[in-house]
C-alpha cells in the first residue's frame, strides 16, 4: 500500500527553542549580503577593478533587496579608497565658448574659487589706488602737457606760415578752415571778393589749398603724437598696474607651484586685467543714466571660478545612486538666465551631473529607468568608451539647435558604473546591444533564496529587526520571528530555503505593526504575522471565492465523493500577479475504435498552448511504449477539461490526463475526491510541477467548503515534497485524517491510489497480472483489435 506523507512533513515548521532570540534582536551591526555568495565574490571581484569594461550589472528580482545590499556594501567599501579630484571650470579668454577644465586636490576646488576671489577684489583695490595716487596722476599730467606743447608748437607754426601768406586758420565745430585775408588783414567781404580779378582769385584759390595740404599733415603729425602720447599712457597705466598686482599674482602662483593648469590661468587672468584695466575697476555700484548697472560685474565675472566637484567634505570615494537617470542628471548641463530678453549664458552656468559627483568613486543607476530616459544609455556608453564625460545640449546631439553655446572641455572619467535590474533585461541587453558585453563584464547574480541553516536563520532575522528599528516598528516577539522565517520558506517554495526578497517580508511586518499598534500591544506576535499574511491574502482573493462558490452551488461541475470511469480532477493555477491560487478542474476523456490516437480537444479549438500540447503528445508515447510494442493501439481518445473558456497552457495536468485514459481504458472508476497534479514523461515517471502549495490548499479550499469526508485528497509528485510549506489548516486536516496527500513517482503508484486496484507488472512470459489495472487496459486494447479485425473485411467489401 502507497503511503501518504505524513502532517509533519507537510510544513517544516521553526522551532523557537532553535533560535537565539536575545541574540537576534541585541544584534547592531548586520551584513548586507546575507546568504549571497556568489554575488559577494563578483562584487568583490569587481569594485575598485576600474579598467575599460569591468562595470557590473547587479541582476536580482523585484523586491530581493539587491539596491539596498549593493548599497550597504558600497558604503563601508568606499571609506578605505582615496578621495578623488575635485573639477572646476574657468573662462577660457581666448574662446569663451570653450571653458577651460582645471584639476584640484579634494577640497581645493572651494579654496581656489576664494583665492581668485580674493585675489581680483585686492587687484582691484590695489589697482584703484594705484591710479588715483598723486605720483601716477604727476606722470599722467606730464604727458598730456607735453603733448599739449607739440600740438601747440606744430599748430603755431602752420599758423605762422598761412599768416606769410595772408591766410588765417579758423577752428569751427566740426572742422579747420584756412580763410584768406585782404591788404587789411581782415577776411575778405563778398564785395571785396567779388571785385578781384579772374586771376587774382586762382591764385589765392591755389595758395588756400596749398596750406591745406600742409594743414593735413600737421593734422596728421598732431594724430601721430596723440597716438604715442596713447601709447605711452597705456604702457605707464600697465606698468604701474603690473607692478600693483605683481605681488598679488606671485603670492597666487607659489601657492599653486606644481600645478601647471593653475599657474597657466593665473597668468592668463593677470593679462586679461591689464589689457582691460577701464572695465575692471569700473565701480559697479555706480549707473548711467539709463539705469542699467556697466560691464564692471561681468567684467570681475569672467573671472570667477566655477567649481563643478567639490569633494571637501566626503570621507572616501564617492557613492552616488542615482534613481533618476535623466540626460541632464547623469551629464550636467548649461543654464540659461534671462537678460533683457534674450536668454545668456557663460562658463559660471555650468551645473554637473551624477557621473561628475560619482567621477573617482562609484555610480549605481536602475538599468530600467535609463533605459526609459532618451539619449541616457547611448551617452553613457559613448563616455565609458571614451572614458570622459562631456557636457553639451541635447539639441546638439540631434543637430537641430543652431544657436552657438558652450561647449566645455570634457572631464577625464575614472568611475564604477553598477546597474541594478532584472535578469531577464540582463539577457536582452547581452543579446541585443553589442556594446553592453564590453562595457559590463562583471554580472553579480542575486538568489531569491538562500538555505535555512541555523546561521542564516540568525542573520536573516537580525536584518528584519533592524530594518524594522530603522523604521520605527514595534519589535518582533521570538514567535513572530518563527513565523517570519516560515513565511519566507513559502516564499522560497523550499523546506529548506528562506526568501531574501526582503521587501515582500517587510510589508507583512509593517502590516503585523499596525495590527499591533491596534492591539494595544508592546510588540508584534506570531498571530499578528498570521493575521497579515491572511488578510494580505483575503484583500486579493475575490476571484478565488467566486469560483468557489461556483462550484458549490454546482454552476461549476466538481464531484469530489463518487468515483467516475474516465473522470480525473486536475487542479490548475490561476495567477493575478499579487496572489496565485489553485482551482479544480474537472479532465474527462472518451475512448473509442479509431486510428487518431489521443486527441486534444483544447488543442484543436486553439484553446491549448503549445506547452500543454507537447505534455498531451506525451501521453501518446507513454501508451506506446507501455502497450504497443506487439500489437497497434487502435484507438481514438478525446481529452478535454471541461467548462473551460479560456486558454490552457502547462503540462502539469498530463498526469491527470494519462489517469483519466487508462481509467477509461481499464472500465475502472476513479475516486472523485482525489485531486491530481503533476506532469509525466513517455516513461511513466511523475515530474515535479509549480505552484504545489496553491494547488493543494485550493483543493483543500473547495473540499471543505463542500464538506470533508476524510476521503479527500491530492497527489502531488514525490519530487515536490520538500516545497511543502503549506498552511497550518492543511496541516490540522492531514493530521486529523480529514484530508490526505500523496507523494508519487510513477503512474502505476496514482493509477492504484485512484482506483484502488494494482497496477499490475508483467510477469515472465510478458504478461501482466490477471485483474490489474495494466492487464485490463491490455485486454481493452487487444479487444480493440480484435473488433477491427472483424470490421476490416466489410470495409474492403464495401
Amino acid at each position: 500500500m502507497i503511503k501518504s506523507i505524513k502532517s509533519k512533513s507537510l510544513r517544516n515548521s521553526v522551532n523557537p527553542k532553535s533560535l537565539d532570540w536575545p541574540s537576534i534582536i541585541g544584534t547592531k551591526s548586520i551584513k548586507p549580503l546575507i546568504g549571497q555568495v556568489r554575488a559577494l565574490k563578483a562584487l568583490e571581484f569587481g569594485l575598485g577593478n576600474k579598467t575599460h569594461g569591468f562595470n557590473i550589472y547587479v541582476s536580482g528580482y523585484p523586491g530581493s533587496g539587491k539596491l539596498h545590499a549593493v548599497k550597504q556594501f558600497l558604503e563601508e567599501r568606499v571609506k578605505k579608497e582615496p578621495v578623488p579630484s575635485d573639477w572646476c571650470y574657468v573662462n577660457n579668454f581666448e574662446d569663451p565658448y570653450h571653458p577651460r577644465k582645471i584639476r584640484l586636490s579634494p577640497g581645493g576646488g572651494k579654496i581656489f574659487k576664494q583665492a581668485i576671489s580674493r585675489f581680483i577684489q585686492e587687484a582691484r583695490n590695489n589697482l584703484i589706488k594705484a591710479f588715483e595716487s598723486v605720483e601716477f596722476s604727476n606722470k599722467r599730467e606730464a604727458i598730456f602737457n607735453q603733448l599739449q606743447q607739440k600740438e601747440k608748437q606744430v599748430f603755431n607754426q602752420i599758423q605762422q606760415e598761412a599768416k606769410a601768406e595772408n591766410f588765417v586758420i579758423k577752428r569751427t565745430p566740426v572742422e579747420l578752415i584756412v580763410i584768406p585775408l585782404n591788404v587789411d588783414g581782415k577776411m575778405f567781404t563778398e564785395k571785396e571778393y567779388e571785385s578781384l580779378k579772374s586771376k587774382e582769385k586762382k591764385k589765392l584759390v591755389k595758395k588756400q589749398n596749398q596750406i591745406k595740404e600742409k594743414l593735413q599733415m600737421v593734422l596728421r603729425t598732431i594724430r601721430n603724437l596723440q597716438l604715442k602720447s596713447q601709447t605711452m599712457l597705456v604702457k605707464m597705466e600697465k606698468e604701474v598696474a603690473n607692478y600693483a598686482i605683481e605681488i598679488l599674482v606671485d603670492e597666487l602662483k607659489e601657492k599653486y607651484i606644481n600645478q601647471a593648469e593653475v599657474l597657466d590661468h593665473v597668468e592668463t587672468v593677470k593679462n586679461d586685467i591689464l589689457q582691460n584695466l577701464n572695465t575692471f575697476i569700473q565701480d559697479p555700484k555706480t549707473k548711467r543714466q539709463t539705469g542699467i548697472v556697466p560691464n564692471a560685474h561681468a567684467a570681475v565675472k569672467k573671472y570667477e571660478v566655477n567649481v563643478l566637484v567639490d569633494n571637501a567634505h566626503i570621507d572616501g570615494a564617492p557613492f552616488i545612486l542615482e534613481l533618476n537617470p535623466t540626460y541632464n542628471n547623469l551629464f550636467g548641463k548649461v543654464e540659461h538666465v534671462s537678460q533683457m530678453g534674450t536668454l545668456m549664458t557663460d562658463f559660471t552656468l555650468i551645473r554637473k551631473g551624477s557621473l561628475h559627483a560619482a567621477n573617482g568613486g562609484y555610480l549605481v543607476i536602475p538599468v530600467e529607468d535609463l533605459l526609459r530616459n532618451y539619449f541616457s544609455w547611448d551617452s553613457l556608453k559613448r563616455a565609458l568608451r571614451s572614458n570622459e564625460v562631456l557636457i553639451e545640449e541635447i539639441g546638439e546631439r540631434l543637430g537641430y539647435i543652431s544657436t552657438k553655446s558652450l561647449k566645455p572641455d570634457p572631464i577625464p572619467l575614472n568611475l564604477q558604473i553598477i546597474l541594478t535590474g532584472s535578469p531577464r533585461l540582463y539577457f536582452l541587453l547581452y543579446e541585443l546591444d553589442a556594446d553592453f558585453k564590453e562595457l559590463f563584464k562583471v554580472k553579480a547574480d542575486f538568489d531569491t533564496s538562500m538555505k535555512r541553516t541555523k546561521k542564516n536563520m540568525h542573520e536573516f532575522l537580525s536584518i528584519i529587526v533592524q530594518i524594522g528599528r530603522n523604521e520605527d516598528l514595534k519589535e518582533l516577539g521570538i514567535e513572530a520571528g518563527v513565523k517570519i522565517v516560515e513565511y519566507a520558506s513559502r516564499l522560497a517554495v523550499d523546506q529548506n530555503k528562506i526568501s531574501t526578497q526582503f521587501s515582500l517580508i517587510m510589508d507583512i511586518i509593517r502590516e503585523a505593526n499596525y495590527y499591533a499598534t491596534k492591539d494595544e500591544m508592546k510588540s508584534i506576535s506570531g498571530d499578528h504575522i498570521l493575521k497579515s499574511i491572511d488578510e494580505k491574502y483575503y484583500r486579493s482573493n475575490l476571484l478565488q471565492e467566486k469560483i468557489s462558490e461556483m462550484i458549490v452551488r454546482g454552476s461549476i461541475i466538481i464531484d469530489i465523493n463518487t468515483a467516475e470511469v474516465g473522470q480525473v480532477n486536475g487542479i490548475s493555477i490561476i495567477d493575478l500577479g499579487d496572489i496565485m491560487f489553485g482551482r479544480p478542474n474537472r479532465i474527462t476523456t472518451s475512448v473509442s475504435l479509431g486510428k487518431k490516437g489521443v486527441i486534444d480537444i483544447e488543442r484543436e479549438a486553439e484553446l491549448g498552448g503549445p506547452i500543454h500540447t507537447k505534455g498531451v503528445l506525451i501521453l501518446s508515447g507513454y501508451l506506446a511504449e507501455k502497450y504497443a510494442k506487439e500489437q497497434l493501439i487502435n484507438m481514438t481518445a478525446r481529452l478535454v477539461f471541461e467548462q473551460s473558456y479560456g486558454g490552457i497552457e502547462g503540462d502539469s495536468a498530463s498526469s491527470a490526463e494519462l489517469y483519466a485514459i487508462i481509467s477509461n481504458l481499464a472500465d475502472l472508476p476513479v475516486n472523485q475526491g482525489i485531486a491530481v497534479t503533476g506532469s509525466v514523461n513517455q516513461k511513466g515517471a511523475i515530474q515535479p510541477v509549480g505552484g504545489i502549495n496553491e494547488k493543494i490548499e485550493g483543493y483543500f479550499t473547495v473540499c471543505k467548503l463542500i464538506g470533508l469526508t476524510g476521503n479527500q485528497g491530492v497527489i502531488i509528485p514525490q519530487r515536490n515534497s520538500k516545497e511543502l510549506m503549506l498552511k497550518e489548516e492543511v496541516v490540522e486536516a492531514v493530521e486529523n485524517k480529514k484530508f490526505t496527500i500523496w507523494g508519487v513517482d510513477h503512474v502505476d503508484e496514482g493509477i492504484e491510489i485512484l482506483t484502488g486496484v494494482k497496477a499490475g507488472k508483467l510477469n515472465k512470459e510478458g504478461k501482466y497480472e490477471i485483474g490489474t489495472v495494466h492487464d485490463l487496459v491490455t485486454k481493452k486494447i487487444e479487444s480493440f483489435a480484435l473488433k477491427v479485425e472483424k470490421l476490416r473485411p466489410k470495409m474492403v467489401s464495401g
